[in-house]
């Protein structure tokens, strides 16, 4: 009886365990089909993202729409951009959280905040500023156009290509007229010194003789393949739309913007003062910090760290031996004669170079990860210049274009250094280099996530790399961790200067003396700074608002970890999920150190 018992449970334990077999294969089943749909709805985002914006197609290496610039003014693109952003918030909703692995979860969530924030950005009137100084389309163009960016020059096609995408843009230059036009009746206009800013870099463009204009160029650079017949031809229809098109409509811009628009101009400073205002300055901090920050709470942080970090520049001052006041340390470091020692661009260049290579055999020691893109130190283009701040511009998907620091020279012999270390760490290695290339090349995460920009994250963690310095093997000559500490002063007045801009009612001149006031940049610098601001408005928070919060979480993961802390790791942590929000970074850092314990 007893036997025949252990035989009858024998046998339905294998049923059970056969059953549960089942189950689990069918879970598992449906979890890898809910993984393939969600999967191939994010590749299907990607995909006509690219479609809705060829010039980011092109930036990434994507070829296959570089004849095309559907003109971001025009109504019918508008419509197509709202309804790709509320179609995908309405997909994502048929994904529940529990069918989907943590790291889709974290997908999911990216995906959610980026149709928010489009989606909410088009109850301002932003398209009224189609043009500024610093950040519009037109500059972007300009870079393209001079053969030696993102748009390809290697082929017939590719040339035939760039032609054709300047149909859209020569449309689109007509669409900023009418646009800035609307504008001015409704109350949206630049003030008048971000227009006379604009001025100079249109005027550079009607220049008369095609074969010396900027989008003449790739006619100077044919590839030695290209027959004899292709060069006529090709020189024939860029002299043509260089002559016909792109100087007219150039001409016809500066005039319009030289006239009627510039006695249009604001004379008042800040965001505030165009309709919905405050707003739409609420709206870009959210965009830029990815927080939900005030304006007054940011401004009070930026008065702090402003302190803070004047009274580690107290130390440096003593340090050098230097008598005078904090201020008066700033103009003896802006016009030290030591400092500014080139004469040629090149020497510039080759600073560059040399800082990466003092750096490079401590690099290991923080990353056990490294980019496979190739990186370069370029001059900025003279058509932007005078008006342009050092910057990163990335390399392509699959590394075959580099990443580019490039960095403006307008006067060699006025050339500063002290901030040049903290500049590389910034713009180039282990700073943005580093941040976007090893997202670019992950495995792991979708494609739309490999091209994402979060400027909290991004800005942050470049000001964050700054800190590294030390642990770098630099900063050893103590105006170069001062220029450092001045790098950092610079985003903190950054939280003040701009708030007070576009919070608080503080003129352009009034953020020009504060910055005077508490950093060793020079007047022209800052005021370029100062203007920088006033046509992006919350976009200089970021810096800050960012180094501050992965600071933290470093912070917190040493003290947690103890002995087991390792720096490698955590900054693989942080670098791996490529841009996300802050909120988001810190839950998977908060993740990270619990599992690590």
């Amino acid at each position: 009886m007893i036997k025949k018992m252990l035989i009858i449970v024998c046998l339905s334990m294998v049923f059970i365990a056969c059953k549960n077999e089942t189950t689990s294969k069918e879970s598992t089943a449906s979890i890898n089909d809910v993984s393939a749909k969600f999967n191939e709805m994010l590749d299907n985002y990607y995909e006509e993202s690219l479609q809705l914006n060829p010039l980011q197609a092109t930036f990434t290496g994507d070829n296959r729409f570089n004849d095309q610039f559907p003109n971001p003014l025009a109504y019918e693109t508008v419509t197509k951009v709202k309804a790709h952003f509320t179609k995908y918030k309405e997909e994502l909703e048929k994904f529940d959280e529990a069918s989907l692995s943590e790291s889709e979860q974290m997908t999911k969530a990216i995906l959610k905040w980026e149709c928010d924030i489009n989606l909410e950005g088009f109850n301002y009137k932003s398209e009224y500023f189609p043009i500024d100084q610093m950040w519009s389309v037109n500059l972007m163009m300009g870079q393209l156009a001079s053969g030696a960016s993102a748009q390809p020059f290697k082929t017939v096609e590719d040339y035939d290509n760039w032609l054709n995408r300047l149909d859209g843009y020569i449309a689109w230059m007509a669409s900023a007229g009418e646009k800035m036009k609307e504008g001015m009746e409704a109350g949206y206009v630049l003030p008048k010194a971000l227009i006379v800013k604009v001025l100079p870099q249109l005027k550079a463009l009607t220049v008369k003789n095609p074969e010396e204009h900027l989008f003449y160029s790739p006619v100077k650079n044919f590839p030695d393949s290209f027959s004899e017949e292709d060069k006529k031809q090709l020189t024939e229809k860029y002299t043509k739309i260089v002559t016909e098109r792109i100087i007219p409509a150039y001409e016809t811009l500066h005039e319009f913007m030289s006239t009627e628009y510039l006695d249009a101009g604001r004379t008042t400073s800040g965001i505030a003062d165009i309709p919905n205002g405050k707003d739409f300055y609420n709206y870009q901090i959210k965009l830029y910090t990815t927080t939900n920050m005030t304006a007054n709470e940011i401004h009070e942080l930026g008065l702090s760290e402003v302190a803070r970090i004047a009274e580690e520049m107290e130390k440096i001052k003593e340090q050098v031996g230097y008598k005078g006041d904090l201020k008066s340390f700033f103009d003896d470091v802006r016009n030290k004669k030591e400092l500014m020692p080139f004469t040629e661009p090149q020497q510039v260049i080759d600073n560059f170079n040399a800082i990466h290579d003092r750096m490079k055999p401590q690099i290991e020691k923080l990353f056990d990860k490294k980019p496979k893109t190739p990186f370069e130190v370029r001059r900025t283009e003279a058509f932007r210049e005078k008006s342009a701040s050092a910057e990163y511009n990335p390399g392509s998907l699959d590394g075959t274009r580099p990443g580019i620091f490039y960095t403006p020279i307008p006067e060699v012999t006025k050339y500063n250094t002290y901030s040049d270390e903290s500049l590389f760490l910034h713009e180039a290695i282990p700073g943005h280099h580093y941040q976007i290339s090893l997202t670019q090349e992950s495995e792991e995460l979708p494609k739309f996530r490999k091209t994402l920009w979060y400027s909290g994250y991004g800005e942050g963690w470049a000001l964050y790399s700054e800190s590294l310095g030390k642990e770098l093997g630099l900063y050893t000559d103590p105006y170069q961790y001062f220029g450092m500490l001045g790098a950092e002063m610079h985003r903190a007045i950054r939280l003040v200067v701009d708030t007070g801009l576009h919070a608080k009612g503080w003129t352009r001149e009034q953020a020009i003396q504060y910055s005077l006031d508490n950093e060793a940049e020079s007047e022209a610098g800052i005021t370029s700074e100062i203007e920088r601001y006033m046509a992006n408005p919350g976009q200089a928070l970021s810096y800050k608002i960012g180094q501050l919060k992965i600071r933290e979480l470093r912070a917190k993961a040493e003290t947690a970890l103890g002995d087991v802390f390792d720096i490698r790791e955590f900054h693989n942590q942080v670098l791996e999920t490529g841009c996300v929000p802050l909120a988001l970074l810190e839950d998977k850092i908060d993740n990270w150190i619990t599992a690590s314990k």
